[in-house]
This record gives structure tokens, sequence and C-alpha cells, in this order.
């Protein structure tokens, strides 16, 4: 049960923020109950507004890799904004921040700094059709591409259907544009482009799926992303936000050994801070002005307090810390696994490294229309036992949980050991 402080704060934030949160998944409507208002964090764990503290598995949605309040981080901020917090002009940061995302992707030549994910993907996606000339724009169901109008698409699986506005506020003719297929399924991908190869621009993917909970792609997926693209004279883009420095320093693309025509990236790339990047080919990113006529711009794109963030991040992400992390999601996996078997408990445990998913269905999830026959009351019901037990989980099913650096072999087994009896 939420304590009686943050019942209180969501009251208070109900009257002047939408739903009382300022992101909808904060609300706990997915699960029940009223959220947690955080105080404080410190390495792997929360702090609620009476002091309790919570092992946390949500990472600020994926950035803490590092754990929350890294020293070496909250100096490079503190520090940083002490010269001041943005100038609206360019800096020496900026350009090591643009080499040191270069040297980890080689697939990206050059980039452009951004403040969030939703901006990163929109842009790219605007340089993939500026540079084609074509309209047309290819995701995935069950992949989420922040929340710019033409990305706002769900439809239904099988056979690809043209985009159905998935929010109030969204012209039908912002999504005429965007077209929706199965993700994991190269079949439909390749028949798409043998019928209208012509008219896409770019097959933007996740991946890793992190936003239907983690789904990994199938053998020959990714592979056949990049190939169709180049055939078709499209442009391939993998949305990194969350994949980027989390499942390898490279991303996804380090593991699978691919290069993508675009990446975008943010979450642990901006070290905590509004920070996101899009970038790739130069041939790509020379349309982008003032080279060349696709506008983009930001005030407080690539602001000195952010980049400081991103660089002390960034400089900290070494094989020593990714081994740790493929240990610890290795021991939380086998240990969930082990519950549920002890449970009988329909459900099923996906991982990529530190990205982790307890699935409500027997699954494998590989699909959107595996994903959403999960029994998401049992879930709900299975987060309220864990938030008891002082287990902070992502509180909805269809969501990523995040291992840290800063967690414990400990703490891991005491976050399964409280799973195990959330299930009971």
């Amino acid at each position: 049960m939420t304590d009686p402080i943050s019942r209180a704060l969501f009251e208070r934030a109900a009257r002047v923020i939408p739903g009382g949160v300022n992101s909808p998944v904060r609300a706990f409507r997915a699960v029940g109950g009223s959220p947690v208002f955080v105080s404080r964090a410190e390495g792997s764990t929360l702090y609620g507004a009476d002091g309790r503290g919570y092992v946390d598995y949500v990472g600020s949605w994926g950035p803490m890799i590092l754990g929350h309040a890294n020293p070496a981080v909250v100096e490079a901020v503190r520090d940083a904004a002490t010269r001041g917090t943005s100038y609206g002009a360019p800096t020496e940061l900026e350009v090591r921040f643009a080499e040191k995302v270069c040297a980890l992707y080689p697939s990206i030549e050059t980039m452009r700094a951004v403040s969030s994910g939703t901006e990163a993907t929109m842009s790219a996606l605007r340089v993939a059709r500026g540079f084609t000339g074509r309209d047309l724009v290819v995701k995935f169901e069950g992949c989420y591409h922040g929340h710019a109008d033409f990305l706002l698409v769900k439809a239904g699986s099988g056979a690809a259907t043209f985009g159905v506005p998935d929010s109030a506020g969204v012209p039908a003719g912002a999504v005429a544009g965007t077209v929706t297929l199965p993700y994991n399924d190269a079949g439909a991908l390749r028949a798409l482009f043998a019928a209208r190869g012509r008219e896409i621009a770019a097959v933007i993917v996740e991946p890793v799926v992190g936003n239907m909970g983690v789904v990994p792609p199938v053998a020959g997926f990714l592979e056949t992303v990049v190939e169709v693209c180049r055939e078709h004279g499209a442009v391939s883009i993998f949305d990194e936000v969350m994949t980027g420095c989390r499942v390898a320093r490279g991303g996804m693309q380090e593991r699978a050994g691919l290069r993508p025509d675009m990446t975008c990236l943010g979450k642990i790339v901006g070290g905590g801070l509004p920070l996101a990047v899009y970038g790739g080919r130069r041939a790509i990113m020379e349309k982008v002005a003032p080279l060349g006529p696709v506008y983009q711009a930001g005030t407080l794109s690539g602001n000195p307090v952010a980049v400081s963030a991103a660089l002390a991040t960034l400089e900290r992400l070494d094989g020593a810390l990714y081994a740790r992390l493929e240990a610890l999601g290795a021991r939380a996996q086998a240990g969930l696994e082990a519950a549920i078997a002890r449970r009988g408990a329909a459900a099923c445990v996906q991982r990529v490294g530190s990205m982790i998913t307890l699935f409500f269905t027997r699954g494998p999830v590989r699909s959107w229309a595996d994903a959403k026959v999960c029994d998401t009351k049992a879930f709900g019901a299975w987060h309220a036992g864990l938030l008891e037990r002082g287990v902070y989980w992502p509180p909805a099913q269809f969501e990523a949980a995040f291992i840290s650096g800063a967690h414990t072999e400990a703490q891991i087994d005491a976050t399964i050991a409280a799973a195990d009896a959330a299930m009971g």
C-alpha cells in the first residue's frame, strides 16, 4: 500500500497536473493504487516521500546504468552548471560528445544532439524522407518511437494495414503515410517492399523491443530490415533510445554485427539528463540544415550540463560493467524462472543483457499478438506484492525492467524471494 504522504501528494498533483503525473505510466493506472512519490535516489535504491527505500528496477526508465546519483556524474553536472546551464552557442563539450558517440557507433558518421527520444526519432524520419524523396514510413506493431503524431499508430496483426491514430488529437491524415507490420515478421516486410518498395522512405525498428516488455528479435529479422532497405533505396533506422549503451556499449547493432543507415539514441547516452541523438551515414545527415534542406533546431540541444553528464557516464561504460550486468541479469532470470516453476504460474521471463520482463503468459513472446494476451490483472497483483516487499518494478506489464551496475547480488536474491512470495 502506498504511503500516506505519497497519497496526499498525488491528490495535490491531480488538481494541477493531468492525471497527477507528467508521463502517463507513472500514474500506476495499469497496476492499480496510487504511485510512490520519490524524495531521492542513490545507487540502486529509491526513497519514497516517507523515507522508505525500494530496490529500483525502473532506473528512470533505463538511463541509470551506473545507478542513481553516481558521484562522478553528479560532480560533472555540478561543475558544468557553475559555468552556465545553456548558451545557445557551440561548445567544445558538444564536439567531444559527438566524437564519443561516433566512436561507440561506427554506423554513425555524423550526428545531431536533441533533447528527447521523441525528437530524435521524429527528426531521423524527417531526414530519411528528405533524403529519399519518399513519404511512406514503416514501423512494427508494439514498437514505440515517441509521441510524434505520425508515429502514434496501432494496427491489427497479420497483413500490413494503414495506420489508425492511436491518440485523440491526431488527424487521420497525419498517419496516412505510416504502415505497421507485425514485429519479427521478416516475410511481411519483404512482401511490403515487393509491392511498394519505391514509395518507402524508411523502416524504423526497436532492435530489441522494450515498450511491450522485452521482446528480442528472432534470427534474421534485423538483418532483413537492413538488407531490404539497402536493396530498395530506403533508410533503415534502429531506434536504440532504450537499447543504446544498455545491451552493449554500441547497442544492439554491436551485438548483432549490423550497421543501419541511421540510429536514434537517448536515455543512457544522456547520462540521466534530457539529451538524445540521431545520426547516421554522412550522405544522409548532410541533408540536415544548414547543409541541406531538412530543417531541425533546438534551443537546449547539446546544452553543457546534459553533455557533461553524458560524457561522465559514457566514459565509465567498460567491459567489467557489462560483464557484471550480464551476470546480474542471468541471476535474476534464473531466480524468477525457478519461482515461476515452483508456483506453477502461467508466466515467462525474457531478457537481453540487463533488460528483463516477467510476462504473465506462458510465452514465448515474439510479437504484440503474443504480448497482448498477458494476464494484466495477475501482473497488477504481483506488482503490488513486490511494492509491499520493498521492490520498485515498472508499474506496467508492457515495460522493461532495468538492472544497474549499482545493484548487488544480495538485492537480486531478495527481489527473487519477493517475486516468489508475491506470486503466492
